[in-house]
């Protein structure tokens, strides 16, 4: 019930006790008074004055698990100020400072090509500037990994030099990049017209199968007989990519080496991936004067000791920048094991696909909380999803390639398509957070999971998600000061100042 001062019973007895209630009892009403005044809609003050405006010093763009809100810019005004509470802080230091990021995005595979290429040539446009364009209707995707050949999401498997069975090319007289002509790399093209400043990286899902011990697209080791030629395939593939004016700013040996069941695929040790790298594909790329960087493992964080295997062997170290993770399997926090044992190599988070049969509301938190935040948090310079784009029927995909797989964007017809949930995660961060920013300080407070950046601009960037069963009011503090803000349970929200 409301608080009435002149209720109290002060058990009134002497003169003395009398004045000390009528300063109470006016004191009270003075204050309420003013209350009251404030809480009217004057349009001057006493002086005659118009009153200070109270102005919004940060942009807040919300996502609810409910799907009712999608990436949207709210008008609540947040105002930093000094007045005191007791909900939970999430501090920002922009002095105490991590890794820079190289950017968000997707894998864009050529079954994303192909059913992207299907819109008319005005859709596309629309779709390809929401996707990687600048302005505050795009969400300014800044990374892009390719596959180097086929992956599972395209309709057929081939690598970039087929040769008839019982057939070798141990010159790569025959290299070409095939179907990829037809489709990714025009799509590539246009995507550069809009963001030429995207950063690229390739990953082969198997070898052409005839430098493979058993000749077939899925499974099979890389015959050590072939580790040059292999090295040479690579520097091929940077060299016709860079003569269409592509740049590859890094590679991985290989898409998921200890996976051998999917098609294609390849099975690579630690041990084969390090005797590659030191002896055929490091030289290779110092013979012709590549600059792309060497990325290892590519595969998920329980297996961590696999690159810090790898980077243990001196011989190798020294042609490799980093290594890259997926999480179908262990714990985001290992990439800041890698990270420790190896503080001047970079961490990759390079892909984690969201399910046909997925929740939106599930999906958007756990990958919020572990692909952005936790990533970032453990030192990754990238967070990539799966899928850039499929079909209704979560195709084009090889014969025993991935069928559940969620595209971030769904393409029902030549003049349709549909935003999934894997375009508001990516979009969270790539929107606000762009290449050359820098991880910044920010405490973990609750159930208020976050990361916060700087951006080459200036601005804070804090990214939190409210992983609580509730609604959570908190403040957001820098420099002393702070705003209140809230989050429902499972909503995301991303918040921006200068």
């Amino acid at each position: 019930m409301p608080f009435k001062p002149w209720s109290i019973d002060l058990k009134i007895s002497t003169p003395i006790h009398m004045s000390i209630k009528l300063f109470i009892l006016t004191f009270f009403t003075m204050v309420l008074a003013n209350c009251s005044s404030n809480s009217e809609n004057n349009s001057t003050d006493d002086d005659g004055t118009p009153p200070l405006a109270i102005t919004n010093d940060v942009d807040f763009r919300l996502t609810k698990a409910d799907q009712s809100v999608l990436l949207q810019k709210q008008s609540t005004i947040l105002g930093f100020g000094t007045s005191y509470n007791n909900y939970p802080t999430i501090e920002i230091n922009e002095s105490q400072t991590y890794q820079m990021i190289d950017g968000f995005g997707f894998t864009l595979t050529g079954g994303s090509a192909e059913v992207i290429n299907q819109l008319s040539s005005s859709k596309k446009q629309q779709l390809l500037l929401d996707l990687f364009g600048s302005d505050e209707n795009s969400i300014g995707i800044s990374y892009l990994r390719l596959s180097i050949g086929a992956s599972d999401m395209n309709a057929t498997t081939f690598s970039y030099d087929d040769m008839p069975v019982g057939e070798t090319d141990v010159n790569l007289d025959n290299f070409n990049l095939g179907p990829d002509l037809d489709s990714v790399i025009p799509l590539l093209k246009e995507i550069l017209a809009i963001n030429p400043s995207i950063k690229i990286m390739g990953s082969p899902w198997s070898a052409p199968v005839w430098m493979k011990d058993n000749e077939s697209t899925v499974g099979g080791k890389l015959q050590v007989q072939y580790y040059d030629v292999y090295a040479n395939y690579f520097v091929k593939y940077i060299q016709a990519m860079a003569n269409l004016g592509i740049t590859i700013d890094a590679i991985t040996p290989q898409n998921e080496p200890l996976h051998d069941g999917n098609n294609p695929s390849m099975l690579m040790t630690a041990e084969e991936q390090a005797n590659f790298i030191k002896n055929s594909l490091g030289p290779a790329f110092q013979m012709a004067n590549i600059a792309t960087k060497i990325i290892i493992y590519d595969h998920n964080s329980d297996n961590y000791q696999y690159p810090l295997s790898i980077l243990n062997d001196v011989e190798a170290n020294k042609y490799i920048a980093g290594s890259a993770f997926h999480l179908y399997a262990g714990d985001i926090s290992a990439l800041s094991n890698v990270h420790t044992a190896f503080p001047n190599k970079d961490i990759y988070f390079t892909e984690q696909y969201t399910s046909s049969n997925g929740d939106f509301g599930g999906d958007l938190k756990w990958h919020l909380n572990n692909v952005i935040i936790g990533s970032m948090r453990h030192w990754s310079k990238t967070a990539l999803e799966w899928n850039l784009a499929n079909n209704i029927n979560f195709g084009p995909h090889t014969d025993g390639g991935c069928t559940t797989c969620k595209g971030a964007i769904t393409v029902t017809s030549a003049t349709t398509f549909t935003k999934n949930v894997g375009y508001y995660i990516i979009g969270h961060a790539s929107k606000f957070v762009p290449q050359g920013s820098i991880r910044i300080g920010s405490n973990l407070s609750g159930n208020l999971n976050n990361v916060a950046f700087k951006t080459p601009q200036g601005k804070k960037v804090l990214i939190v998600v409210n992983d609580g069963g509730t609604n959570q009011q908190f403040n957001i503090k820098y420099n002393n000061k702070w705003i209140i803000t809230a989050l429902n349970a499972g909503d995301v929200g991303t918040y921006v100042w200068e």
